[in-house]
């Protein structure tokens, strides 16, 4: 552990924290929440939150759990609508117009998502699970098809790992192997925006450092929003941190100044272990 600004100690080395998002202009931010807040019936899970994503850029959310990590990201593409009884107040925009405004499988198209455990299709191929999105977004050529399958398992850095097996399943591939499929799967379908709900956190050290690794790469044409209660994880990846508690956003800054001087005293115990 080392010492920082203040009283207390942070649990991450922070010297390990690049620099990053500091002293780099904001061209764009892609995405916005204006005083959104979601609900479970007569439960609000988030409330009030005012955040800007710029684009090409790394946003790691932290905080304990339950505190409406998860429901903020999935509000950000209106899957949380999809389970009965949510509703949703405020604005998303995405380059500015409302997401709640256009078609649901349009802005799933437009922002993708890779979920906490992976989950390639049990009953297709390693191709066939890349392929999937395509195919019901009406494209059926197969020499095109073909091509998209490459692009998206090389920016997935699958590509070399499977390219010799892509007619087997995609359920025999290792853990890591098969989050990464779903990042394929994802990418497949040319998305502006990447969700992450903790893609890691059922990956061994390996294959969570390939994760991250790959996103640094994907980060070059996507934005990418990844949920993380690994803190040491979202210090190594983002640009900026935003930390979540009870529902509400209590602080959203450049990452290494969550981490070494934040602002709010509630930050300031989260990271350094005093709770959470």
């Amino acid at each position: 552990m080392r010492d920082y600004p203040g009283t207390r100690q942070t649990l991450i080395d922070i010297d390990t924290i690049p620099e990053k998002g500091k002293g780099v202009p904001v061209d764009h931010n892609k995405i916005v929440a204006e005083n959104v807040s979601a609900f479970f019936g007569k439960v609000q899970a988030i409330r009030d939150i005012q955040i800007s994503i710029p684009e090409n850029s790394i946003v790691a959310i932290i905080g304990p759990s339950g505190c409406g990590k998860s429901t903020f990201l999935r509000s950000i593409n209106r899957m949380h609508e999809l389970v009965h009884g949510t509703r949703i107040t405020g604005k998303i925009l995405l380059d500015g117009e409302d997401v709640y405004s256009i078609d649901p499988v349009l802005i799933r198209k437009k922002i993708g998502m890779v979920f906490q455990k992976p989950n390639p299709f049990p009953t297709m191929s390693i191709f066939d699970n890349v392929a999937a999105g395509l195919r019901m977004g009406g494209t059926h050529d197969r020499k095109n098809i073909a091509e998209i399958v490459e692009r998206s398992l090389q920016q997935a850095a699958l590509w070399n790992e499977v390219k010799d097996s892509l007619s087997k399943s995609g359920v025999g591939l290792s853990g890591g192997q098969q989050q990464r499929l779903c990042i394929a799967r994802a990418l497949a379908v040319n998305p502006e925006v990447i969700l992450m709900d903790e893609p890691a956190s059922a990956l061994d050290p390996i294959a969570t450092a390939k994760i991250e690794e790959l996103l640094f790469e994907l980060k070059k044409r996507y934005t990418i929003v990844i949920v993380t209660h690994n803190m040491q994880q979202a210090a190594r990846v983002s640009d900026y941190t935003a930390f979540f508690y009870m529902g509400e956003l209590i602080e959203y800054d450049v990452t290494k100044k969550i981490f070494t001087a934040p602002s709010m005293k509630q930050t300031e115990d989260y990271v350094t272990g005093r709770f959470g």
